[in-house]
């Protein structure tokens, strides 16, 4: 009896040795395993409709305005929309009498009544500029420098005095001018120094606005440290999440001291969560999600005003250096799985030309750092193919092209029913991929999806249904998929909602599926091995 015991607790023994060798050898991507990923959004680099919360304490971020003569009771407008003259001449505001504006860091500048400072931008990107006093002010300053910096007081309603920083006030003239030769100090009368400023639009809430609203001591007090934690690591490895895209902005090259008003610790942040991945045998994806200048003059590329001044060749200098930066850093760590060289850039104002030409230099970047580590390239944001870029020829080991899949964003899906939906994934994205698989290029990454749709009545089994039919598809991506986004207000979109409350079915985590043939795996060999020696 004492003989077969002993033999039974060999055999468990052995088999559980095997177990634990074979467990160890799965890590990160292996054999057939594909890119099974979630993104870490709205955590190091801002995006302030994921957690609206967060702008609170903000009174204003940088805004559209609209500024009105009380005295002449016209619109002070860019002629053609900005490059030539300014007048105060129109009866109805539209784009030409709106201007995005721009708050200097660090100047609490929603927080005061008083006595802060601006920069104009008209629609078509140049400054309202003013030499001195006396001027008559133009709207052709190609960037912005002290003659294009005004300050503004307001009283406690919408009117407003702007001034020049030597402390003349601009006024609006009876021949239609805007000049700056007040005499005196104007009161909130109806005088020609008093304007009225509207806010129109105040749509942009990322780093930018974040950091420049609070001021340096507030802004670093707030998110970053609590919204990602290793508690989520953990999360995403029991439910089978082999992967993690983590948006990164540029300002991250310059830690622990960034340029204003960026704040540091994203350089700390970015180091914990590729330990945190590799405690759980998750890999990582560092995409660049906000370059110097945007790329796409949205909040999550930290737009400064909603413009898109990226394709500058100073700009693209800048942003290959931060490539360089991330490379040289993570190259060698066992997490990293790729560098994405650039989110979402915009084909309206990045042409391919400017773009493609980036994308090998930053190839070869990190190709001098690995030679193995995936290079991910974005398909531009808009109207634009994503075979030009596998006909680009960027790079020759391991590339990879990333798409965004979203049934939201258009008016084309606006009216979709829920059948309408699942057909249009099945048929249309189906297709897509397909055809890229086999365009004998680059893998394909399908780097964003949500299991959200613009269908406002839809049941538990209809997201179940639409979800479903999403990983099916995406599924067949040769390089694989990443939910958007972990966590975010809007339950739909938060990664973790959808699986806790069963609105997003993955299926087996590939984890678990591994220990249970592992353990089948050992009861087989134990059983084989008591049959052979009892």
């Amino acid at each position: 009896m004492d003989i077969v015991f002993s033999k039974w607790v060999f055999a468990f023994s052995l088999s559980c040795c095997l177990i634990f060798s074979i467990a160890l050898s799965v890590e990160g991507l292996h054999g057939n395993s594909k890119v099974r990923g979630v993104n870490l959004g709205g955590w190091l680099v801002i995006e302030g409709w994921i957690k609206p919360s967060l702008f609170d304490g903000i009174r204003n971020g940088d805004m559209l305005v609209q500024i009105k003569s009380v005295t002449l009771e016209k619109y002070v407008c860019a002629e053609s929309g900005g490059g030539t003259d300014v007048s105060v001449t129109r009866d109805v505001a539209s784009s030409w009498e709106t201007f995005s504006v721009r708050c200097l860091p660090n100047l609490f500048l929603f927080n005061l009544v008083s006595a802060y400072e601006f920069q104009f931008r008209t629609s078509q990107g140049q400054f309202l500029t003013c030499d001195g006093e006396g001027c008559v002010v133009s709207a052709t300053a190609k960037s912005p420098s002290t003659p294009e910096t005004f300050e503004i007081e307001r009283n406690n309603d919408s009117r407003v005095h702007i001034k020049l920083k030597s402390g003349t006030y601009l006024q609006a003239t009876l021949g239609n001018q805007l000049t700056s030769d007040y005499p005196g100090m104007p009161g909130w009368d109806d005088n020609a120094a008093t304007f009225e400023m509207a806010i129109v639009a105040n749509n942009l809430h990322g780093d930018y606005q974040l950091a420049n609203g609070y001021g340096h001591e507030r802004a670093k007090e707030r998110h970053r440290n609590t919204f990602i934690t290793i508690e989520d690591f953990n999360f995403l490895y029991r439910h089978g999440i082999n992967t993690v895209r983590i948006p990164v902005g540029w300002w991250i090259a310059f830690d622990p001291d960034p340029p204003a008003p960026f704040i540091g610790g994203s350089l700390e942040a970015l180091d914990n969560a590729l330990s945190w991945a590799e405690a759980y045998n998750i890999k990582c994806i560092i995409d660049l999600h906000a370059a110097p200048g945007s790329q796409n003059g949205m909040e999550h590329s930290a737009s400064r005003d909603g413009t898109t001044d990226w394709p500058a060749s100073d700009y693209i200098s800048q942003t290959l250096d931060v490539i360089d930066f991330l490379a040289s850093r993570y190259a060698k760590h066992p997490a990293l799985l790729g560098i994405e060289l650039l989110n979402e850039p915009s084909a309206a104002t990045v042409p391919l030309d400017i773009l493609v030409p980036y994308y090998k230099q930053g190839y070869q970047i990190v190709r001098k750092y690995s030679p193995t580590a995936y290079v991910i390239v974005c398909q531009r944001i808009g109207n634009a193919d994503p075979l030009e870029l596998y006909q680009a020829n960027i790079g020759l080991h391991n590339i990879v092209v990333d798409l965004h899949y979203y049934n939201l964003f258009d008016t084309f899906f606006v009216n979709m029913s829920t059948v309408d939906n699942i057909l249009f994934i099945y048929k249309s994205r189906e297709a897509q991929l397909q055809a890229l698989n086999n365009a004998n290029g680059p893998l394909v990454f399908i780097g964003e999806w949500v299991n959200e749709w613009n269908v406002t009545s839809g049941t538990q089994k209809d997201y179940q249904d639409f979800g479903g039919a999403q990983l099916e598809v995406y599924n067949a991506a040769s390089f694989g998929w990443a939910y958007w986004t972990l966590k975010n207000d809007r339950k739909h979109w938060d990664f973790e909602w959808n699986i806790r409350n069963n609105y997003l079915q993955l299926g087996n985590s590939p984890n678990m599926q591994i220990f249970n043939s592992l353990v089948l795996l050992g009861i087989i060999f134990a059983w084989l091995y008591l049959h052979h020696i009892l």
